[in-house]
């Protein structure tokens, strides 16, 4: 079986270069001041959890952007 680039990449350690701790960070602290104005406005309700996890999930992703692919 021949090696699969984006799987490899994707399915692989990433260390944190230079610089990226801040840029993991600013996006982590912007999601939560969002997550609080979530959780201050929305009623207590399943559609206020996910509002919140997908907000979790956008963190996630963008880190792994960060991560993958600089």
């Amino acid at each position: 079986m021949k090696p699969n680039l984006v799987i490899e990449n994707n399915f692989s350690y990433h260390a944190p270069k230079e610089g990226q701790p801040l840029k993991y960070e600013a996006i982590r602290d912007k999601a939560k001041e969002l997550a609080y104005l979530i959780a201050d406005l929305a009623p207590d309700s399943r559609e206020r959890a996910l509002s919140i996890t997908n907000l979790e999930q956008s963190v996630f992703w963008a880190n792994a952007a960060i991560a993958r692919n600089e």
